[in-house]
């Protein structure tokens, strides 16, 4: 949603791709949550990104960080570690519909299990009793001997997809550290929903064929790393949406 300029919007770049006709209503979009990890052992920090693949209906060929939608079994799951309180208030805030605090639970959850699908890396904590799961991907993160610590994941950007797109996601952006990550965060190897999966700094990663929205998350993040633990509690969430076909920059903040 934002051009090459950064932190601008341009809700008419890239009409290439997909695009409801004129007439049809606006689609509801769909709770969604995005994994941005950081690994901070170079001297600059690296994010990891993939390359979705062409055959995609939704942004074909862009690099992402790992994410998708929420699913019905990520309000179920049992964590080892909840969210802190500001991260639950603040994902809970202008929350569509009903919002509630399973809720937001649920879409930090989605972001550790597409993260793992998509990456295999385990964003979790050891626990003695090993969890079970009829869900499909839920019992292969178990199987890691986890289970999700929310508690590491910091809220840092909410982005609805424009309202002409055919598809259209309310994505919650998540990051976490890399020290986290049970095992080697280099060693990564998933679905392979996403192709060439690399760990790349913040300038490597501008210079790829990003979602609009992509390069305003990483300006928030260069930001957030800038910080110390204290002020980046208190830095306000960007909220990036679309009223009357333009695009809206809020801040949800406590």
């Amino acid at each position: 949603m934002a051009d090459s300029a950064r932190g601008t919007f341009d809700p008419k770049q890239s009409r290439g791709q997909e695009y409801r006709d004129g007439a049809t209503r606006a689609v509801r979009p769909r709770d969604a949550a995005t994994l941005i990890i950081v690994n901070n052992d170079a001297s600059r920090p690296k994010v990891l990104m993939g390359q979705r693949h062409e055959n995609h209906k939704f942004m074909p060929n862009k690099f992402v960080f790992p994410g998708g939608r929420v699913d019905r079994a990520d309000s179920r799951v049992r964590a080892a570690e909840e969210l802190r309180p500001v991260v639950t208030r603040r994902l809970m805030t202008r929350m569509r519909g009903t919002p509630s605090e399973n809720r937001a639970r649920a879409l930090a959850m989605a972001a550790i299990r597409e993260t793992f699908e998509e990456t295999g890396l385990v964003l979790g904590k050891p626990v003695r009793d090993a969890m079970s799961s009829k869900h499909e991907d839920w019992a292969a993160y178990f199987a890691q001997g986890v289970a999700p610590a929310l508690g590491r994941l910091d809220f840092v950007a909410r982005a609805i997809t424009p309202p002409y797109r055919t598809r259209r996601f309310d994505t919650r952006f998540f990051i976490a550290d890399a020290e986290h990550i049970q095992g080697d965060p280099l060693a990564v190897a998933g679905s392979g929903e996403l192709q060439g999966l690399h760990w790349l700094t913040l300038d490597d990663a501008r210079d790829l064929d990003l979602p609009n929205i992509t390069r305003v998350v990483l300006d928030e993040i260069e930001e957030r790393l800038k910080q110390n633990r204290a002020a980046r509690a208190r830095r306000p969430v960007p909220f990036i949406h679309f009223r009357n076909g333009s695009a809206i920059r809020d801040e949800i903040k406590d």
